[in-house]
């Protein structure tokens, strides 16, 4: 018996970020904070659009044990992932793209003086983020967040 093979999150990512004018939902910038919509689900991934106006950001987090990739579609990001006890920037201008597992800890940041966009994909969908301080080189749970409820 064949099994089907799961999707690889990187190229669902860069099949979304394609074609932005057929998302289900119109891509907009919120001033007050980052925007997104989920833009496709099934029973082995999801994808999410967001947006990012300069400044805007996500605090240091995880994907509650769902692996995946992000893209950066339109201007730059600043992703943060913890080492040697410290936060290491990498800028990810747009065509740039990150694969992460499921245990992965980081904060994204549009750091630039343009607005950015980026395609998520999850495996399996999200149903909690836990969300971290990084204090005295350790990570420290600030917040547990559960889909449908803090987003």
């Amino acid at each position: 018996m064949s099994r089907r093979s799961e999707p690889d999150p990187l190229a669902v990512a860069a099949r979304w970020a394609a074609e932005p004018a057929g998302w289900p939902v119109p891509l907009r910038f919120d001033p007050v904070q980052r925007w997104y919509a989920r833009l496709a689900a099934d029973a082995d991934h999801e994808v999410w659009a967001l947006s990012w106006l300069p400044g805007q950001g996500a605090d240091l987090h995880d994907h509650g044990g769902s692996a995946g990739a992000f893209l950066v579609v339109a201007g730059v990001l600043t992703e943060e992932t913890v080492a040697g006890g410290r936060l290491r920037p990498h800028r990810l201008p747009a065509g740039s793209a990150r694969r992460f597992g499921s245990r992965h800890v980081h904060a994204v940041t549009n750091r630039g003086d343009v607005p950015a966009v980026s395609v998520h994909v999850y495996r399996p969908a999200l149903r909690r983020m836990t969300r971290y301080h990084l204090t005295g080189g350790r990570l420290r749970v600030a917040e547990v967040a559960e889909a449908g409820v803090a987003w």
